[in-house]
C-alpha cells in the first residue's frame, strides 16, 4: 500500500465565413481597369468585414480546441498508463490509485464530449445572419431598470466570454435569454433568485455596428 500511495502522489492530472459605343479602345481599357479595381476594393472591404465578424468566435474556438487536445492527451495516453500500473498491484477493490484514475477517466470523457458539442454548436452560428435591429450575440444593450430608474449597460457574449463584473452577460443566462430578439422600446421581465426584474431596452448596438 505504501508503494501505491507513492504512485498516486506522483500522478498530477492536467486542468484542465441597341446602342454601340464608339471604338475608343484605350479609354475602354482604362475604364475596365478602373472597374476591376473598384470591384477589387469592394471585395477586399467585404473580406475585412467577414474577418472582423468571425474573429471573436475564432478565438473561442481555438481555446476550446486547445482544451480538447490537452484533455485527450491525458485521456488517451497518460491515464491508460496509470491504469496499467494500478492493475499490476493486484486487488483492484482496495486500489485507491486505480479507483481515482477510473473516476478521472469518466470525467475527462464527459468533458471532451461537452467541448466537442459546444464547438459543433458554434460552427452553426453565422454572425452575418444575426439581426441588425434586434439583440443577439455581440450586441451591446442599454437597459432602464423600471423599478430603480437606473440605466445599466451589458454586452451579450458566449458562455466562455462571460464576466458579470465587466458587464459581459452570457446569452444563456436568464437576462441574456430574455434579451435575445428584443428591440429598442421593448420591456423585458427577468426572473432572478431575488425576484422578477423589469427593464426597458432604451438603446441597442448590434455586432454589425461594432468597430
Amino acid at each position: 500500500m505504501a508503494e501505491q500511495g507513492c504512485l498516486l502522489s506522483s500522478y498530477t492530472p492536467k486542468r484542465c465565413r441597341g446602342f454601340e459605343s464608339p471604338p475608343l479602345r484605350q479609354p475602354c481599357r482604362r475604364s475596365a481597369a478602373l472597374q476591376g479595381g473598384t470591384r477589387g476594393v469592394s471585395q477586399v472591404g467585404r473580406g475585412r468585414t467577414a474577418q472582423t465578424m468571425t474573429d471573436p468566435l475564432s478565438k473561442i474556438k481555438q481555446k476550446l480546441e486547445g482544451e480538447i487536445q490537452t484533455l485527450e492527451h491525458e485521456l488517451n495516453l497518460e491515464l491508460p498508463r496509470e491504469l496499467m500500473r494500478a492493475r499490476a498491484h493486484g486487488d483492484l477493490s482496495e486500489n485507491a490509485e486505480f479507483k481515482y484514475a477510473k473516476e478521472r477517466q469518466g470525467y475527462l470523457s464527459a468533458r471532451v464530449g461537452q467541448l466537442k458539442k459546444r464547438l459543433a454548436d458554434m460552427a452553426m452560428l453565422n454572425l452575418n445572419n444575426l439581426s441588425r435591429d434586434a439583440a443577439g450575440y455581440g450586441s451591446r444593450v442599454w437597459l432602464l431598470d423600471l423599478q430603480k430608474s437606473v440605466e445599466v449597460e451589458y454586452k451579450l457574449v458566449t458562455t466562455e466570454e462571460a464576466d458579470v463584473a465587466q458587464g459581459l452577460i452570457s446569452t444563456t443566462s436568464p437576462i441574456g435569454k430574455a434579451l435575445l430578439g428584443r428591440r429598442v422600446g421593448d420591456e423585458v421581465k427577468v426572473q432572478t433568485p431575488a425576484g422578477t426584474k423589469e427593464f426597458e431596452l432604451v438603446r441597442l448596438k448590434t455586432i454589425h455596428e461594432e468597430p
